[in-house]
């Protein structure tokens, strides 16, 4: 079992920068591949980025390669976004997820309750 709990949201204006954290809880983190979801209003929910078990490999959304850095520390149990250059259209409810596939980039069974990031005009 793994509990996750986002940080870090909150309203910016375009341009700017902020960084997601996710806390998680369980003895399972360290062998377990976590990844961002989000979802926009009167959106499907949809992958962000993903990060390996060791933190070796990463994988992007093609909307928000060059501008999001995923990272983990295993030590802290902690998973991070880096998110910079933001604009209006990354404003979303952002999700922490655990325990999907890297290959294709699925989602696992743990989920976050969300933390909100606002981009401004």
């Amino acid at each position: 079992q793994v509990q996750l709990v986002e940080s870090g949201g909150g309203l910016v204006q375009a341009g700017g920068s902020l960084r997601l954290s996710c806390a998680a809880s369980g003895r399972t983190f360290s062998i377990i591949n976590m990844a961002w979801f989000r979802q926009a209003p009167g959106k499907a929910r949809e992958f962000v980025a993903i990060i390996s078990s060791t933190g070796d490999s990463t994988r992007y959304a093609d909307s928000v390669k060059d501008r999001f850095t995923i990272s983990r520390d295993n030590a802290k149990n902690a998973v991070y976004l880096q998110m910079n250059s933001l604009n209006p259209e990354d404003s979303a409810v952002y999700y922490c997820n655990a325990g999907g596939s890297f290959s294709y980039a699925t989602t696992g069974p743990y989920w976050g309750q969300g933390t909100q990031v606002t981009v401004s005009s």
